[in-house]
């Protein structure tokens, strides 16, 4: 990572700064930056040797879309074969947003961006500095891949200094600079919807997030389907994904003090994660919002803060599952999927 990885932003512009990343960008080389979701690890989407570098640098299988980040003023056409009236609709209603659109891929596009499907996410993020990010790139009518700016499969990024975290100096020259515009303000990723089929399938809700699929449906006059086995791979769909290296379960609030209690008395270290301030014989507690935005906007942050508290687990009291907590719902299961069995492990 070059020294100048620390030039910083607040939530306004620095356009200085803005301009050495987009210079940066247009040299092939990868630029860290912040989007209302989460931060992006970005470069060139129609460089296949930068993207070539985002998979290396994150990790990521080659075959694992990315997703291609436009101006508020792109061309959609140019990215997909077709837009149809459908994602005109969404786009209308909800980008500058945490919406990505899954269409058919227009041939010119580099298939290295969608791990080589005939299909292709776009989204345009809302964040100011993204935008103006995009803005400055090859004079707005570029796209720039930018999953998240971490490992892949761990936690995602909610601030510049987490993307440090994960590329720091003894990663040198994985990341060449890192565009820091404060803490995401959604704090998940976008919600993706799968257009490409459209006509066959009609709307597929491929991951939840911030933007609903009751929301979806007051748009389009349908609620979206759930994946089928032949909906096109996309960002943070696999069944792990989003995890801290400290193993994570959920606990039901009912069951969480019987829970702790039975931890400790096999001499375990807990971190937990919790609404109702339930704290008893852990080392170390989150309390969290009782909103789910207010939840997702703190959610990564304080996987990340339990993670460094050398923890044998971390417990997170589970949520509602009511649909205004279905995106947290889904980070939260997919980050415990592989510590499935660990409180029977641990609480011999």
């Amino acid at each position: 990572m070059s020294d100048d990885k620390q030039a910083p932003t607040e939530r306004g512009i620095d356009a200085a700064a803005v301009m050495l990343a987009a210079r940066k960008l247009e040299q092939g080389k990868l630029v860290a930056f912040p989007t209302e979701t989460v931060y992006g690890l970005g470069g060139d989407a129609e460089d296949p040797a930068a993207i070539a570098a985002i998979y290396a640098a994150k990790g990521r299988p080659a075959n694992h879309p990315v997703i291609v980040h436009v101006s508020p003023e792109a061309d959609i056409a140019y990215w997909a074969a077709s837009v149809p009236v459908e994602a005109r609709r969404l786009i209308a209603s909800f980008w500058p947003g945490p919406l990505t659109l899954i269409l058919k891929r227009a041939p010119h596009i580099p298939d290295a961006v969608a791990g080589g499907q005939d299909s292709v996410g776009l989204r345009c993020p809302s964040h100011p500095v993204a935008q103006a990010l995009l803005r400055e790139f090859r004079g707005g009518k570029g796209g720039i891949a930018g999953p998240s700016a971490n490992k892949f499969g761990h936690v995602s990024p909610t601030t510049a200094a987490h993307v440090r975290e994960e590329f720091g100096d003894d990663e040198d020259g994985l990341v060449d600079y890192v565009l820091d515009g404060g803490q995401s303000d959604v704090g998940i990723e976008s919600t993706i919807v799968d257009l490409s089929r459209i006509d066959t399938h009609g709307p597929v809700l491929l991951r939840p997030g911030h933007i609903s699929a009751d929301q979806i449906a007051a748009v389009l006059g349908v609620m979206p389907a759930a994946p089928d086995a032949a909906a096109p791979r996309a960002s943070g769909t696999l069944d792990a994904h989003y995890a801290p290296h400290t193993p994570v379960v959920q606990v039901q609030p009912d069951e969480l003090a019987a829970v702790l209690a039975k931890l400790a008395d096999a001499g375990k270290k807990v971190a937990l994660i919790s609404r109702t301030g339930d704290a008893h014989r852990v080392a170390v507690t989150q309390a969290m919002p009782q909103e789910a935005d207010a939840y997702a906007h703190d959610l990564y942050a304080a996987l990340r803060d339990m993670d460094h508290a050398g923890c044998d687990i971390i417990v997170v009291e589970a949520l509602p599952l009511t649909a205004q907590w279905q995106g947290v719902n889904d980070r939260l299961r997919r980050a415990a999927f592989d510590s499935q069995g660990i409180l029977e492990r641990l609480g011999r």
